[in-house]
């Protein structure tokens, strides 16, 4: 059944995307004989550019089939719970209309569906959008280039995919754009524990254990990616300052479960008359 909804664009057929000519690895280059930084390392091994848009698209390709799977188990399941964290941060009211940006196989649209909103998700993986729930309404699509008319949505929400868009700011600037004003926005992604500990626990977790795990379960380029792709992240000040930029406004930075991961949420700016105050 070809699903549509009104005044939004008719999805076009999905197309398997060609495999990048050099795939996301985890193995770092030789950067001189100058000693560098453990972190720029890490940012100089990572692609940019339209070189990340292949490599990350053909990624989730790759790892669609166990990708459910092994999300609860290497979150040992609360990543339900960061969603649902989303959702309340939404504030939506039955009948509203929600884009989830980066949709991958769905996980936030039951849980949209629950609350009576009519729910589209976007996504570049092809592969990810396949494993949808039945009935979803689900199109292939640029984050950066939405498929969408201008100020129509009520709310985007987004789980686990800042690190993985080329850059931010054009995303951030299309979810401005397709909002109405007064909608929201709640993004999720990774972070890094302040706490000592923690933040220890979390780089033998994050940095060791999944890798190895997704490696045995998966796809082991792309878990060696995972704990890399932090990198890509701006620090929280600059993220919240580029969210206002894009055209938010009411805009928080939370940390859930020890500060593993981040939730930042706004509200769209009101459209400027250009007229002056005074």
């Amino acid at each position: 059944m070809t699903h549509t909804v009104p005044t939004l664009e008719r999805p076009a057929p999905f197309r398997r995307p060609p495999e990048p000519a050099q795939p996301i690895v985890a193995d770092e280059p030789a950067l001189g004989s100058v000693p560098v930084p453990r972190s720029l390392q890490v940012v100089a091994s990572l692609p940019t550019g339209a070189d990340k848009r292949a490599a990350v698209q053909a990624m989730f390709d790759r790892i669609a089939p166990r990708y459910q799977q092994l999300n609860r188990l290497l979150t040992f399941h609360l990543d339900g719970s960061w969603r649902r964290r989303a959702l309340d941060a939404l504030d939506l009211a039955p009948g509203q209309l929600v884009l989830d940006l980066a949709t991958g196989p769905g996980d936030l649209l039951p849980g949209l569906a629950a609350r009576h909103v009519t729910a589209l998700g976007v996504d570049l993986s092809s592969g990810m959008l396949r494993l949808a729930p039945p009935g979803a309404l689900v199109v292939q699509g640029d984050a950066a280039a939405l498929p969408l008319p201008s100020g129509r949505l009520d709310g985007a929400v987004s789980a686990f995919a800042l690190r993985n868009f080329v850059e931010l700011g054009p995303v951030l600037a299309e979810l401005a754009r397709v909002l109405r004003p007064g909608g929201r926005i709640a993004l999720l992604d990774v972070s890094t524990p302040r706490q000592v500990l923690l933040a220890a626990g979390h780089a033998l977790w994050f940095g060791r254990a999944v890798p190895a795990i997704g490696g045995l379960l998966s796809d082991g380029a792309a878990y060696r990616y995972l704990p890399k792709s932090l990198a890509y992240l701006p620090e929280p000040p600059e993220l919240v300052d580029l969210v206002r930029r894009a055209g938010f406004v009411a805009v928080e930075h939370r940390l859930l479960s020890g500060g593993i991961v981040q939730l930042l949420s706004g509200t769209r700016a009101a459209m400027s008359t250009g007229r002056a105050g005074g």
